[in-house]
């Protein structure tokens, strides 16, 4: 957890953003205690209100950090959640499921993305909230791996940091704090691109997130002014950062 100042502890009790009434139901404290990535219940909903989330589907929620991701969308949504993540022990998130009241509804493993221990074509639905650049930029990924697992006409989609534009150069002013893994960060573009030339889905949106440069900055900077994502994203002002949607329907 970041360096939270405990100060505002009971602020963030109540603290609520009107573009997300389904998250604002929860507490920020949770959210940001058991965070791995700006706030997964915003990018979360902004995925589920373009997505046809019906109770009883069956939902892979890939790379779902501490689960929190997955007990929203068992909530509010009433579906069931295999919450995968490869760095969080299965117990801790069963722990936080059972907490939250749905352990009739989420079930948490832990898999490599490679190595996921499902059938052809058992999800209704898989989303991947800060996740899937970690993996999926591989030109095969996606072919050989994550589209079986997906039922035909089934769901995939995907939020994550990106670019506005790509460059094959980091800019100058952001140079000495780029990391190595912001590497994999693309525009909304390169990311319809990589899904489209498979062949296998229609992609129905492929897009920045409005006014994503802003949340990402306003969620860093509440937890820890000095945190480097923060001097990043003052540094960048919005020029090249941004978070990436994209949804596509498995095709028949």
């Amino acid at each position: 957890m970041k360096n939270l100042n405990k100060g505002i502890i009971n602020e963030l009790e109540v603290m609520a953003h009107e573009r997300f009434p389904l998250s604002s139901k929860y507490s920020t404290y949770w959210i940001i205690e058991n965070s791995m990535a700006p706030n997964p219940l915003w990018f979360t909903e902004i995925l589920a209100n373009d997505l046809d989330l019906k109770p009883g589907m069956k939902v892979l929620d890939m790379g779902c950090g501490k689960g929190i991701s997955s007990i929203f969308l068992a909530k509010e949504f009433g579906v069931k959640v295999w919450a995968n993540d490869l760095w969080i022990d299965p117990t801790d998130n069963w722990k936080r499921v059972i907490e939250a009241g749905v352990e009739d509804l989420v079930y948490p493993i832990k898999a490599e993305a490679h190595t996921l221990p499902f059938p052809e074509e058992f999800f209704d639905v898989i989303i991947c909230v800060s996740s899937y650049e970690y993996f999926g930029t591989d030109e095969l990924y996606f072919p050989w791996y994550m589209s079986k697992l997906l039922k035909k006409n089934g769901q995939f989609a995907i939020v994550q940091p990106g670019l506005v534009d790509d460059f094959d150069i980091v800019p100058s002013k952001l140079e000495d704090l780029w990391c190595a893994d912001m590497y994999t960060w693309h525009s909304s573009k390169w990311w319809y691109n990589h899904l489209n030339k498979t062949n296998l889905v229609d992609i129905i949106i492929s897009e920045d997130v409005q006014g994503s440069w802003k949340l990402w900055l306003d969620w860093e900077e509440m937890q820890n002014p000095d945190d480097s994502d923060v001097k990043l994203l003052k540094r960048d002002n919005g020029e090249y950062l941004t978070w990436i949607k994209l949804i596509a329907i498995k095709k028949e």
